[in-house]
């Protein structure tokens, strides 16, 4: 195996061959000694083949129990295994029923040695069973001879065959192996190419959208500027030219400066729409002086004072969240010059953990909610702020009751306080 021992491979398959190198040698060696000492007398041969019982069991467990670091290394194995045959040989011509020893070698040359060293660690190992096997064949003879070396060829030739067998499966797992590696990289990167291509398609969906958008944007530009533009533009030299032709009365001048005034400033937002950009109070400073622009302006055209008040630590916003809020507040204020009748007005501007609130409320006239929360009744203005504000993940509120006024509350999600950049 390419890179790899078979102990490594065998280890990683199952755990039965831990058990097979560490238990069934010992217990081999164990039984053939408790064998030799009921079935022989105690002399010094005996001593002798218990002393080599005993070098067995001490190079096993010095060489290989007590050192699984060294199991990796094919060096100090091939080593071991030598020795390992030596002392067995050796049991052997002492003794042929030490041939009943030999599954331990037979072992470890399975599990420890790599290919191709594990054939001819094999066909050793069947010489030495071969030799315990044909201990009693009359070697003098050629029939003797023969014989004995039918039997070693035997050994060699069935043992080596279950190795050949052996690893030709081991290399059929190992690619069997590989294959599932490179078919789980395919599919991871199968996976990413599939991420990738959702990010794209994702990404062409926003493209498409923001086209459309755009394009939407262009065509309510062009209705803006041929409808409401010139129409606001007509309405400003006719009130120049009615000037020209005849002064106004004294008690008429204030409201036809209004008349004009207003006028201007809804040609001048128009021409800022159809221009696509923001209104002219957020050019220049924060929601909360826009709002302080707008309220005072107000004011001004109305002759009612606005108290305008901001709570919480200001922080910058995303400039639609800016713009929506703002165009809540002028719509709210121009619904209160229409309808309301009030004699006190209030703007609240709070900034809190995750959003940014604003507040218009008045004490004038009121109406009844339902109608609008059903969708029955209400002005195309109220519609146009709510779409504004739940465009923004945001929540609009309308309180009102017949005769007790009337409160708008817009809420926008921000990021938290300390969380810009």
């Amino acid at each position: 195996m390419s890179g790899q021992t078979p102990w490594r491979w065998i280890r990683a398959q199952v755990r039965r061959p831990v058990v097979l190198v560490t238990v069934v040698p010992y217990t081999l060696l164990a039984a053939l000694v408790v064998l030799m000492l009921i079935v022989q007398p105690v002399d010094e041969s005996m001593v002798v083949d218990l002393g080599l019982c005993g070098l067995a069991a001490a190079w096993m467990l010095f060489m290989f129990t007590l050192r699984p670091a060294w199991w990796e290394r094919p060096r100090i194995m091939g080593v071991f295994f030598v020795g390992l045959v030596v002392i067995n040989a050796v049991l052997v011509a002492r003794n042929p029923a030490f041939g009943l020893f030999t599954p331990a070698p037979y072992i470890y040359a399975f599990t420890i040695l790599p290919w191709p060293w594990r054939l001819p660690g094999v066909a050793v190992v069947a010489v030495v069973a071969g030799s315990a096997q044909a201990s009693d064949v009359t070697k003098t003879t050629a029939v003797g001879l023969t014989i004995y070396a039918a039997v070693l060829v035997a050994n060699i030739v069935m043992m080596c065959g279950t190795a050949w067998f052996l690893h030709l499966a081991e290399r059929e797992e190992e690619q069997r192996v590989q294959a599932l590696a490179e078919l789980s990289r395919a599919n991871r990167m199968l996976e990413a190419t599939l991420a990738e291509n959702a990010g794209l398609h994702a990404q062409l969906l926003a493209q498409a959208r923001e086209a459309g958008v755009l394009d939407e944007r262009q065509r309510m530009a062009r209705e803006i500027h041929d409808t409401l533009a010139q129409g606001l533009t007509g309405i400003i030299t006719q009130l120049q030219a009615a000037e020209q032709m005849h002064e106004p009365p004294p008690q008429w001048r204030r409201p036809f400066e209004a008349v004009k005034r207003l006028a201007r400033d809804s040609l001048a937002e128009a021409r800022r729409s159809v221009d696509a950009l923001r209104p002219e109070p957020l050019e220049t400073g924060r929601l909360s002086d826009a709002l302080a622009d707008v309220t005072g302006r107000w004011s001004k055209l109305h002759g009612l004072a606005v108290q305008v008040t901001t709570t919480g630590t200001v922080r910058p916003m995303p400039p639609e969240a800016e713009f929506a809020l703002l165009r809540t507040a002028q719509e709210a204020l121009a619904n209160v010059a229409k309808h309301a009748d009030a004699t006190r007005v209030g703007v609240t501007l709070s900034y809190l953990e995750n959003e940014v609130a604003l507040d218009v409320r008045d004490d004038g006239a009121g109406f009844d909610p339902a109608g609008f929360e059903s969708g029955t009744e209400g002005g195309f203005g109220l519609t146009i702020m709510r779409q504004r504000i739940e465009g923004l993940s945001g929540i609009l509120r309308i309180e009102s009751e017949p005769g007790a006024g009337t409160g708008i509350s817009a809420c926008i999600p921000t990021l938290p306080a300390g969380s810009h950049a």
